[in-house]
């Protein structure tokens, strides 16, 4: 099962039809919106500061999510993938943004709408990226616009991983957890 704890008496809560990988781990104040994922050896810290999580968002495996005490929360819109082994840390990722594997994005930075972070790249802290370009490098660096086939790719990929979800969760599969809103 995952590791869902509450912290100072704050406990995560998550919308309908999310699924939870089986080591993943999502603890404190954390708001969850519908269909999300969180995989393998991904962690969602909201100990230190709030985390919110818009709908349709997947968090790939060894995915850390913080944020910074009394300082930054992280806010998280719909459609956002953020790729393996990326680090998240009280900032905001607006809607239909790809943050690349391994990447990091640090405290009140904002990724604007329709927006890539390419792999292994460093968004520094206060910084935005503006809508509608591909971010890379360290420190990360405005490249070029998302063309029209990266905006359709931004739209796909939280779909694709909704259904990769479903894999995890139909009957007879592994022993993984899908969460449903209990309301």
């Amino acid at each position: 099962m995952p590791l869902i704890l509450s912290v100072k008496g704050k406990f995560p809560i998550f919308g309908r039809d999310c699924f939870i990988a089986e080591n993943a781990t999502v603890v404190g104040e954390v708001e969850m919106g519908n269909n999300c994922s969180v995989w393998f050896n991904a962690v969602v810290r909201g100990d230190v500061n709030y985390i919110k999580i818009g709908d349709n968002v997947n968090i790939q495996d060894g995915v850390v999510i913080h944020c910074t005490y009394q300082r930054a929360p992280t806010i998280i819109g719909n459609d956002v993938s953020i790729g393996h082994n990326a680090l998240v840390h009280g900032c905001t990722l607006k809607n239909n943004v790809l943050i690349g594997m391994g990447s990091i994005v640090m405290d009140h930075a904002v990724i604007e709408e329709f927006c890539i972070i390419a792999a292994g790249s460093v968004v520094l802290e206060n910084t935005i990226c503006e809508s509608g370009y591909i971010y890379a490098g360290t420190p990360a660096r405005k490249i070029k616009a998302v063309s029209e086939e990266q905006r359709a790719m931004l739209k796909k990929l939280p779909q694709n991983y909704i259904m990769y979800s479903q894999w995890f969760t139909e009957p007879g599969e592994g022993s993984s957890a899908s969460l449903q809103d209990p309301s």
